[in-house]
């Protein structure tokens, strides 16, 4: 694989337009109005896919968005790499805060990204680095030298907690049969220090629905008399930390796994400014809970979040009005051991008992997924360090982070394989917000590193 790098310098303009092309789509799985477009992506993935060099590409039907099922069998005495990834992506809004429509990839250069970087909606999270794996197969097709057999699985409703996933694994476990499972929906430290996503927080995600009178009152007739829906829900949601930013539901801290002294002290080698990091948010101060540093409250630690909240008026001018229901999604991120379906419980036991007399409480989950460790002595994640270390020049650091891809510990229950994630993003990028953008050189950087993976994994395996 010594020409990889002149490879992707020859064909570094057909990759960069290539990907712009399929961010074009705005394959948004959360809002109906774009099912048409998700399934336009599905169908532009799965023409990539064959012209990289796959045997075999399918569209394969679910009771939702359909999966792009892909292979490359070489040898069976080989070991086979299951890539997955997903092509749709979150809603743009708020699409006012974006400097360029978010369907209309641009190129510009940033602080970080020199040399450039897409902004687009999907451009990271997960168009972006889902692509690279593509581009990868087709360098090692083109170049005959794909050491192993590889499988692709890319799906279309992983922003949306990917609810036909698990139908799907569990329908076609020999289809689906691997050595190990590579996905990039993650991201690494810097550009100069890569890192290796060893640990994901679970997820709960619910919403809150919060009903006072049998209808919109008039405020000076009925304020102060009857319960004021959205300034009980802001109460309720207030109860959920106490002062030291706690989470405040009985139970809750249970099952959560607590790092020794010495696995935080080695968490706390990787390198990270806090002063940076407050400056790149344009905040003053962090915040969180108490006795922790911040890289262990957005990793090792669970919190619980507000995602959402409205009720009553919000448009423009003045409404004097009390409104009958008031809402709120709100998600909480989980760590080893906590389970996501008793999580969901406990937190509506305990929401609908801190609820005042003369308001009904409804919480109505939407989805969930386990918290996930991947072991560092495993071939997988040696095979990928070798793969960064040959690539970068510098040996990638283990981290875990604070995001969830709930399919990974359905993988390993359904697949019975472990899950490497080698992300190429940066937590820079804006993913799930206005301005999402991901580097050119992390893009063609990880089409570079991608195929050392599969080089390391197979000597290893032998």
């Amino acid at each position: 694989m010594d020409n990889i790098k002149s490879y992707v310098g020859q064909h570094k303009d057909r990759f960069i337009n290539e990907l712009v092309e399929l961010l074009k789509i705005p394959s948004v799985s959360a809002d109906s109005a774009y099912s048409q477009d998700v399934i336009n992506t599905a169908e532009a993935v799965k023409e990539s896919l064959e012209k990289a060099g796959c045997d075999k590409v399918e569209l394969c039907e679910t009771p939702g968005y359909p999966i792009v099922y892909g292979e490359k069998f070489i040898d069976p005495n080989l070991p086979t790499v299951l890539v997955y990834g997903h092509y749709d992506v979150q809603p743009p809004d708020p699409v006012e805060l974006w400097t360029s429509p978010p369907f209309e990839p641009v190129i510009k250069e940033t602080e970080l990204h020199p040399e450039g970087a897409i902004f687009a909606r999907g451009a990271c999270d997960d168009k972006g680095q889902m692509y690279m794996h593509v581009k990868a197969l087709e360098y090692m097709t083109q170049n005959g030298n794909l050491p192993c057999n590889v499988k692709f699985m890319i799906e279309g409703e992983e922003e949306v907690g990917s609810p036909s996933l698990s139908w799907f694994v569990e329908r076609n476990q020999e289809k689906l049969k691997n050595d190990v499972i590579l996905i990039s929906d993650t991201g690494m430290i810097s550009n100069t220090q890569p890192s290796i996503t060893t640990g994901l927080r679970g997820l709960s995600y619910v919403e809150v629905e919060v009903t006072g009178p049998n209808r919109d009152l008039h405020s000076g007739l009925y304020g102060g008399a009857v319960a004021n829906p959205i300034n009980i829900l802001a109460k309720m949601i207030a109860q959920l930390h106490d002062e030291n930013n706690h989470i405040t539901i009985p139970g809750f801290y249970d099952r959560v796994e607590e790092l020794s002294r010495e696995e935080r002290d080695e968490m706390a080698k990787a390198p990270f400014s806090l002063e940076a990091y407050k400056r790149a948010l344009d905040i003053d101060d962090v915040y969180g809970e108490a006795t922790y540093t911040t890289n262990e409250r957005n990793s090792i630690r669970p919190t619980l979040d507000v995602n959402g909240i409205w009720g009553g008026y919000t448009g423009e001018g003045a409404k004097t009005v009390i409104a009958s229901k008031a809402y709120a999604k709100i998600s909480m991120r989980l760590v080893p051991d906590q389970d996501w379906k008793e999580i969901t419980e406990l937190f509506t036991k305990h929401f609908e008992s801190i609820a005042p007399k003369g308001v009904k409480v409804k919480v109505t989950p939407h989805h969930g997924g386990q918290a996930y460790v991947t072991p560092i002595d495993s071939i997988g994640y040696q095979a990928a360090a070798a793969a960064y270390e040959e690539s970068f020049g510098v040996k990638p650091i283990p981290v875990r982070s604070g995001g969830s891809i709930p399919i990974v510990a359905l993988f390993e229950k359904e697949l019975k394989s472990k899950t490497i994630m080698m992300g190429f993003g940066l937590d820079s990028d804006a993913i799930h917000s206005p301005n999402e953008h991901f580097g050119v050189f992390n893009y063609l950087k990880g089409i570079e590193t991608i195929p050392l993976f599969y080089k390391y994994f197979t000597e290893m395996t032998k």
